[in-house]
Parts: C-alpha cells; structure tokens; sequence
C-alpha cells in the first residue's frame, strides 16, 4: 500500500469541504506539476494520504483515501493532465504541525521537507506511521 501527502490551502480547499463531499470525494484537480502528475497515476484505489493545510496552518490534518484512480482532470482540456478523487477518511485528533515534523528525526528525509513546493507527494510507512502517533490519530 502507497501513503501520501496533499497539500492545499485551506482557503480555496479546506478540510471541512472535503469532509463535505462525503463518501463520493472530489478530484484533486488543478495539479499542474509533472512529478506531482506522475505521482498521482501511481496512486490504487484505497491507498490513503495526509491532507495537509499549506500556506498559515501548514499541518497535517487529517487523513484521506483514493476513491478514483488517475484519470483526466476536468478542470482542463489539456490531455497531458491527470487527477485522482480523495474522500475524507478522518480528521487528525491533534494536528501536525511543520514545525513538529521538522523537530522529529525520524522524519528528516522527508519529501515534504526537502521539496516543500511539491503539491502531491509520496510518503513512506515509517513517515506515515510516526505522524499518525505524533497526531495522536488512527493509521488504519
């Protein structure tokens, strides 16, 4: 199983509006990075990841799953553009913060901290692990 990172800003797609697609999700659209492109048509169907509050926030709030795997994304007619659909899975107990990953060791190699920019990101078990215990939240 994959485990990922999805970065948004909390004022143009924020925790709460994923929680409000309920079960159908939402496309991660409007993705316009080729590594973060090539990321998501790796991503199967129920693999989860970590939707992260960038810009203020920056932290990890809660836990996403892919409901839909890569496909065209209809914010463009631009063929070379793929996206996948995440649903809300569950809110993080305590948030994770930058700041209390960039504190952690065991987390130094992360992409997140060494490509910050990166929209869509892999995250290793080990990473997804730790995070899930710092945010006092369930990995399953």
């Amino acid at each position: 199983m994959g485990y990922w990172l999805f970065k948004s800003e909390p004022s143009v797609w924020g925790w709460s509006d994923q929680v409000a697609k309920g079960e159908v999700g939402e496309e991660w659209d409007g993705v316009r990075n080729y590594q973060a492109r090539n990321f998501m048509r790796e991503m199967k169907l129920g693999e989860r990841g970590f939707f992260y509050h960038s810009q203020k926030e920056k932290a990890v709030v809660g836990i996403v799953e892919i409901c839909k795997e890569a496909h065209p994304d209809s914010t463009t007619e631009d063929d070379r553009w793929e996206c996948v659909d995440v649903k809300a899975v569950r809110p993080f107990a305590s948030p994770v913060t930058l700041d209390d990953i960039k504190a952690e060791e065991t987390l130094s190699e992360m992409v997140l901290l060494r490509n910050s920019r990166l929209s869509v990101q892999p995250v290793t078990e080990a990473e997804w692990l730790r995070i899930c215990q710092m945010g006092e939240t369930d990995p399953e």
